[in-house]
């Protein structure tokens, strides 16, 4: 299952990087459901931790590859950028509503990405994430189909941890 995240992790990365500075990511390390990696693009080192859901509802259609990702960026004044990426389009002006314990966050969409509304609680996010045991995904497809996934934010903390010394 890792194989196949990091040959897409690949993939998205030269799809959305310019042709002349394409790297293959780096895997740093895998810490129990979240990996650790790192690539160079021309401006800095980026660094992130993804994980793939444990359970994608419905059951009855396709989802695709789905991924939520945490960036750090060597020369970015944020220190965590969250993302949730989806195998799918996701319905515009649709929002993504992330989960943990009795907190919410919510995220605005653009195609089949989803970032926080407000990078104030980027701080938030990951502090929850840290002391949190799941993560709930909800997102509207572009066709309407309500989603719901399940990560596991075992390891999260480590795997943060090693990206946060990402250089």
């Amino acid at each position: 299952m890792f194989k196949k995240i990091f040959i897409v992790v690949c993939i998205m990365i030269m799809t959305f990087s310019s042709p002349a500075w394409t790297q293959t990511p780096n895997r740093l390390q895998q810490f129990e459901a979240w990996g650790a990696y790192s690539y160079k693009s021309p401006e800095s080192t980026i660094c992130y931790i993804l994980s793939v859901p444990l359970k994608a509802l419905p059951t009855n259609v396709k989802h695709g590859d789905n991924f939520f990702l945490v960036t750090k960026r060597s020369n970015s004044p944020v220190s965590f950028e969250p993302q949730f990426m989806a195998g799918y389009t996701l319905k515009e002006g649709s929002k993504v509503t992330v989960t943990i314990g009795d907190k919410n966050f919510d995220f605005f969409t653009k195609d089949s990405s989803a970032w926080l509304t407000s990078s104030g609680m980027e701080k938030q996010l990951v502090s929850a994430m840290r002391s949190g045991a799941n993560m709930t995904v909800k997102a509207i497809s572009k066709r309407g189909t309500n989603t719901i996934y399940t990560y596991s934010l075992k390891g999260v903390t480590a795997a943060l941890n090693m990206v946060q010394k990402c250089n």
